[in-house]
């Protein structure tokens, strides 16, 4: 598990119930996480009648360790194919309600998309 302190004010995560990957992004560069969920099961199970919702049980502490990677981040994108961007947006106008939040869906862009997609967000596409 890699977590770093994000450099720039600039930041995208892309989330999913797995991993968020942070791209902190500047004039002068790209610098890159991951914060990976803690999770009992990698796999969803769903059977016909049986107790329970058959999804992996959520990490309690996935929302807060992304908060903290996040460092002095002023403006960040949320991206990501499921409800975790949703969660994370609603976690972050809590507890870091100065952030400028942007949440848009996305399936599962490459890392090089990731990052044109904050590039454009931010205008600091070149």
């Amino acid at each position: 598990m890699m977590e770093a302190t994000v450099p720039h004010s600039h930041a995208v995560v892309w989330i999913d119930h797995f991993i968020a990957k942070i791209f902190s992004i500047g004039l002068t560069g790209v610098s890159a996480a991951a914060v990976r969920a803690q999770l009992s099961s990698h796999h969803l199970h769903h059977k016909a009648n049986a107790i329970g919702s058959g999804r992996v049980h959520d990490d309690a502490t996935f929302l807060a360790r992304i908060s903290e990677a996040l460092g002095n981040c002023t403006d960040l994108l949320i991206i990501g194919p499921g409800t975790e961007k949703t969660e994370l947006m609603q976690y972050l106008k809590v507890v870091r309600p100065e952030l400028n939040l942007h949440v848009e869906s996305s399936d599962h862009p490459t890392d090089r998309e990731i990052i044109a997609l904050g590039r454009k967000r931010f205008h600091l596409d070149r």
